[in-house]
């Protein structure tokens, strides 16, 4: 029986992977995918990273470009193989576990290549799990294209004609930018209202601002910290004004409804559409896991990643600790946090 097993191989497994190194633990990392790095390769073919190169340090390796560069997600796999590699890290790929359970002092991991046993667990499967899309979006005719954000790769995907991005984060105002390029006719669907900040101000990242003043580490648990995690994030290096602008782009408010042919939106009645990219958000799931008690809004409870399941944590997840906890580079806090909470309390540690 392993000591620990850590489901998920992108950089929160990764970098929980290195500190069990240090603990001298008997584990393995799991992973649904068949590659390492899998989960950003999957993306959109253009998707690069907002944060430069100096602030995507993951813990006893330094990420592989020059100071300012913003990596592709070609080259942040990369940097995941590099770092198994460094750090001889175990990981079993093609193992989707769709459940865990306790059974006396360890719990029993199942997944369609059969069980696996442990003492202690490390949930790093991240935020992103199920594609949402609206429920009207079923009802909307088979020859209109669509595609979850998730699975856009290239405007090549697309069918000839009237396109509709939908969703006002920054996936869809990137999505948004790269298939109103040409002459093709582009509603956007979403609030224009958005808060927009520069990759840089006065010749700094603004991740070098974020370090700065701080903002990165603001607790959760502080009146800014939880003021913070409730509010819009603002969209971050993509000039919406211009793109927005555009004469072959036009803003049509939010979408309310559908039926067969005919979208409904807030300022127009569309008609005449050939596709739909929906980059509207994921919706968490953790009920594969039998008594973790959940929040409303279906995520863990946790402090700092220790759960409500003695032996049972958490890591990666959007403000875990602090904003920092869902970047790169932040990781290593949490990461740091529990190999101590682990030194001194872990199940059988």
């Amino acid at each position: 029986m392993l000591d620990f097993i850590v489901v998920g191989a992108a950089q929160a497994g990764l970098a929980m992977a290195y500190y069990l190194n240090k603990l001298n633990k008997d584990y393995l990392v799991v992973d649904k995918e068949a590659k390492i790095g899998a989960s950003w390769l999957n993306r959109w073919d253009s998707l690069t990273l907002f944060t430069p190169s100096e602030f995507n340090n993951m813990p006893g390796m330094v990420f592989p470009a020059e100071k300012g560069h913003y990596p592709s997600k070609t080259e942040v796999a990369d940097y995941f193989k590099e770092y198994v590699a460094k750090f001889n890290i175990p990981v079993q790929l093609n193992t989707f576990i769709e459940n865990i359970s306790q059974e006396g002092d360890h719990f029993i991991l199942k997944s369609p290549q059969g069980e696996l046993r442990a003492k202690n667990v490390v949930i790093a499967t991240g935020p992103f799990h199920i594609p949402y899309t609206p429920p009207f979006s079923k009802k909307i005719d088979q020859s209109i294209f669509q595609i979850h954000s998730n699975y856009y790769k290239n405007p090549a995907q697309l069918q000839e004609g009237k396109t509709m991005v939908v969703g006002a984060g920054d996936s869809g105002f990137q999505i948004l930018d790269e298939v109103s390029q040409g002459d093709r006719e582009v509603y956007f669907s979403g609030t224009t209202n958005v808060k927009v900040l520069p990759q840089e101000i006065l010749g700094k990242t603004l991740w070098w601002w974020f370090t700065k003043i701080g903002f990165l580490s603001f607790s959760r648990d502080t009146w800014l910290g939880r003021r913070l995690s409730r509010s819009r994030q603002p969209v971050i290096g993509t000039d919406v004004k211009a793109i927005l602008n555009r004469p072959n782009v036009e803003a049509v408010g939010k979408t309310k409804n559908a039926e067969g042919k005919i979208v409904v939106t807030e300022k127009k009645r569309l008609t005449d559409l050939r596709n739909i990219i929906w980059a509207t958000g994921y919706r968490p799931n953790f009920n594969w896991i039998e008594g973790q008690e959940l929040s409303k809004d279906g995520y863990p409870k946790h402090y700092r990643g220790v759960s409500n399941i003695e032996g049972l944590y958490f890591i990666g997840l959007p403000w875990l600790h602090t904003r920092g906890s869902a970047t790169l580079g932040g990781i290593k806090k949490d990461a740091q946090y529990l190999y101590s909470y682990i030194k001194t309390h872990s199940n059988n540690s």
